[in-house]
């Protein structure tokens, strides 16, 4: 069976294929399902799988999930008020435009790296 490997001796770490890990173990996306997070804790197994085919390379590329131990994993911590504040300017942050300095309902894209109105029409600056 391919990716099969509880051992650890070919991938250095226990490893299983898709739906076949032991119970116990979870995935970061499972544990904060539960209300968990890793702890600090290493990496307990993997599951290794293949992706979808790249249709440039007509390659199939092996995706990786980490799996963590349940009884080690710690609770998630409590957002503070003062977590709150912080995630609140970093948010208000990403929907500020550099260049108007005007705050969007929305995230300015990086791709432009100001709002589109000011991507569209930049202003030019004066020659000293």
């Amino acid at each position: 069976m391919k990716f099969y490997d509880p051992t650890g001796e070919t991938y250095g770490v226990p490893t299983f294929p898709r739906r076949l890990a032991p119970e116990g173990l979870a995935t970061r996306r499972q544990l904060r399902a539960k209300g968990l997070r890793p702890g600090g804790q290493d990496v307990a197994a993997q599951i290794l799988w293949h992706g979808r085919r790249d249709p440039i390379t007509r390659t199939r590329p092996v995706r990786v999930a980490y799996l963590y131990r349940l009884d080690l994993a710690l609770p998630v911590r409590p957002m503070t008020p003062g977590r709150a504040r912080a995630v609140a300017a970093m948010m208000r942050a990403r929907r500020t435009c550099p260049d108007c300095l005007v705050t969007y309902p929305y995230v300015i894209p990086t791709s432009l790296g100001c709002c589109p109105g000011c991507a569209d029409h930049p202003t030019t600056a004066l020659a000293a």
